[in-house]
């Protein structure tokens, strides 16, 4: 998009505008736009193209964009879907800087508007022209009174940054941007791609993440058109503290399919771009109120945080709820420190039981001003790293004597604040929400969502990337095999990177497979090798507990014979000869695979029955640290089987992420792996270590 970066600023931030399509006749789409351009107070030169009339509120117009003059930063084509591609046309003659397409009836119907798209698309970027669409409402800039859009708009002048919405969807667009509004969060920018013909929400992110008028994202989107870049953006944005949040649709395969239907768009897979974007700092929501929620605190605090939340609240019920809900929602409560439990004390009623979460009592009502002193003393808590009041608001007296009391104290805290008035719907008083609305601290009417966001903030707190030791770099693997990699030369790989499987060996005939059982002692395993004999056990091709040299000559006998019986042309390399594993560990499962659009990522999870009871896996970027996979064994449902469950010795975790490192390193270091799959692992003790009991590599 380098090409278009000049023509796309042009165009946000326009000089000039011309209107094709300008009208006088009320609530038509021409018209809208023109009432947006008045109420905006636009400065620049405006033009109007009309075949119809001959001036508009005392401005000429002119017959057709060829009657315009050279250069025009942003154009507003208001034509029929048919008439767009000559339109697009004539605007690269007369070097238009960009164009937004209202116009519907391209890729997201049917293969002729797709045919169309591509061919007015084509014409503009061999222009250099920028084009937002089509199947779009437009875009406003907030931030320079720039309104190019037909749908209803006021001028919200702010003196500090804003959110800039980019969503695929137009309503959508509209909902996010009307939701920060209403809770007095300033909006800089606000774009509807729609098809993203020329222009995909990454070219506007590349271009406005630098903007200072900027200070957070969010995003919905229900395609990334081009992963790595978005990747790259993502960490430009972390390191300008400039948090995006996205809502991605599409984790269901009815969702995927009304993606295509709405906006054109292919879906990936949806867990491993959450893996891959969350790694670089994205906060991925799981909902519209989230999206609101959860964009409304990074607008104000977009640093991130890490530590648990203090609840203080005038309500004892909502301390038994937080406790459960945080416990749900993933969000740390900590106990308050020496320090804070004492001050507390002294500053609230003897028969206050002072704890996280804190019920300050209904002394609050006759004495607000303890709110605002509990407040300071709960942010002045090093183990607090966020504040919920979450209060019942009272009569409207009460609720600005409450706030007020706050104010002071909230306003100038380091860390992330929020309040959150319960009652539902129950009107406020309105001086109270102009006063909090100016404060810009996050306000909102129910504390779960208050919390849910929190949640959300927390955990991108975590996730910030730490620094990892240099991986020690891998060549890529010497092998010309295509597809399915032995078992035996699988592990001999694995060995190679210092991962540990049983002691064995491949023996091409019976007395070599007495020898390899003789050398590391029985019980031993028995397994059929070949390239082409990815399942074995589907063919007989596995024979456990062998325990002497008599049951070694009979079962070598029986595999052979299983295989010839499974597929009478098979060749295998031989027989791999495995002492069998110690009792006692844990089965995990390891792996990796590639995504074409997002790279490589790893697995880690619960083996054995437990992957068909419990799904428990996690998914991370094949570039994630060993405390990174840590972390996230650490996340799975069944975390406590790692940590020791009913007295049984804690697992050596950081082997299995050293494992898990090194498949990892492996995919990166070779592109021609499709996937590979450690399962089972074998995890012992802490300091044990783990065993890599099967081992299958894809090459393609």
């Amino acid at each position: 998009m380098s090409d278009l970066r000049p023509a796309l600023a042009r165009f946000l931030r326009p000089r000039s505008i011309a209107v094709v399509g300008a009208s006088t006749e009320p609530l038509s789409v021409g018209n809208n736009v023109l009432v947006n351009l008045r109420s905006f107070g636009f400065a620049g030169d405006l033009h109007f193209v009309s075949r119809s009339r001959a001036e508009i509120d005392g401005a000429p117009c002119v017959p057709t964009i060829d009657d315009l003059p050279m250069g025009v930063d942003a154009l507003v084509l208001i034509v029929p879907a048919q008439a767009v591609p000559e339109s697009i046309e004539a605007c690269a003659r007369r070097g238009v800087g960009g164009v937004v397409v209202f116009a519907s009836g391209f890729s997201e119907q049917d293969e002729a508007g797709a045919l169309a798209q591509t061919t007015f698309a084509k014409t503009a970027r061999d222009a250099g022209m920028a084009v937002l669409g089509p199947n779009c409402i437009g875009c406003v800039n907030y931030a320079d009174g720039v309104p190019l859009t037909f749908e209803p708009v006021e001028p919200r002048p702010t003196n500090r940054p804003g959110v800039c919405v980019i969503a695929q969807s137009g309503a959508m667009q509209g909902n996010v941007r009307y939701a920060l509004m209403a809770r007095g969060v300033p909006v800089a920018q606000s774009i509807s791609t729609g098809n993203e013909a020329v222009l995909s929400a990454e070219d506007y992110l590349d271009l406005l993440i630098e903007d200072p008028s900027i200070s957070a994202f969010s995003l919905f989107v229900e395609q990334i058109r081009d992963p790595q870049r978005f990747l790259s953006l993502a960490r430009r944005a972390r390191a300008a503290a400039k948090p995006i949040v996205l809502l991605h649709p599409g984790q269901s395969s009815r969702a995927r399919e009304a993606a295509k239907s709405h906006t054109g768009a292919l879906a990936g897979d949806h867990a491993i771009m959450r893996a891959c974007v969350e790694r670089e700092g994205v906060i991925m929501v799981g909902g519209i109120d989230e999206l609101f929620d959860v964009t409304t605190l990074v607008a104000r605090y977009p640093t991130p945080v890490t530590g648990g939340v203090g609840v203080l609240s005038n309500s004892g019920a909502l301390r038994g709820f937080s406790l459960d809900f945080c416990e749900e929602v993933g969000l740390d409560l900590p106990e308050l420190s020496p320090g804070a439990h004492e001050a507390l004390r002294k500053a609230l009623p003897s028969f206050a039981a002072i704890d996280n979460p804190l019920d300050i009592t209904a002394a609050g009502m006759q004495k607000p001003s303890l709110f605002g002193d509990s407040a300071a003393i709960m942010l002045d808590d090093p183990r607090i790293g966020f504040l919920l009041v979450a209060a019942m608001g009272g009569g409207k007296p009460q609720q600005l004597n409450k706030w007020r009391a706050l104010q002071p104290v909230l306003v100038a805290a380091q860390k992330p604040v929020a309040v959150a008035y319960l009652g539902d719907d129950y009107p406020l008083d309105a001086q109270f929400m102009q006063e909090i609305r100016d404060s810009a601290i996050p306000f909102f009417r129910s504390p779960d969502r208050a919390l849910r966001a929190l949640a959300r903030l927390a955990a991108h707190g975590r996730a910030q990337p730490q620094a990892s030791p240099p991986a020690k770099p891998l060549e890529p693997l010497a092998l010309d095999t295509r597809g399915p990699v032995a078992e035996w030369r699988g592990k001999k790989i694995l060995n190679a990177l210092g991962v540990a499987t049983p002691q064995g060996d491949l023996a091409r005939n019976l007395e070599e497979a007495r020898a390899i059982a003789a050398r590391i002692g029985y019980p031993v395993v028995i397994k059929a090798q070949a390239d082409a004999l990815a399942h074995k056990s589907e063919a007989g091709g596995v024979i456990v507990g062998v325990a002497d040299e008599a049951a070694l000559v009979e079962a070598h006998g029986r595999l052979l014979a299983n295989v010839r019986a499974y597929d009478p042309a098979l060749a295998l390399d031989g027989v791999l000869i495995e002492r069998m594993a110690p009792r006692g560990g844990l089965e995990m499962i390891v792996g990796a695979r590639r995504d074409p659009l997002w790279g490589p990522v790893i697995v880690v999870g619960l083996g054995g029955v437990w992957t068909e009871a419990l799904h428990d896996a996690r998914l991370l970027p094949a570039q994630a640290g060993k405390h990174e996979i840590v972390a996230a064994l650490g996340q799975l449902k069944g975390a406590a089987l790692l940590s020791g469950l009913r007295g049984a010795a804690p697992r050596d975790v950081d082997a299995v992420a050293e494992i898990a490192a090194s498949v990892g390193a492996l995919m990166q270091a070779d592109p021609r792996i499709v996937e590979i799959d450690v399962n089972p692992v074998n995890v012992y003790a802490q300091g044990e270590g783990a065993l890599a009991l099967d081992a299958l590599i894809i090459m393609t």
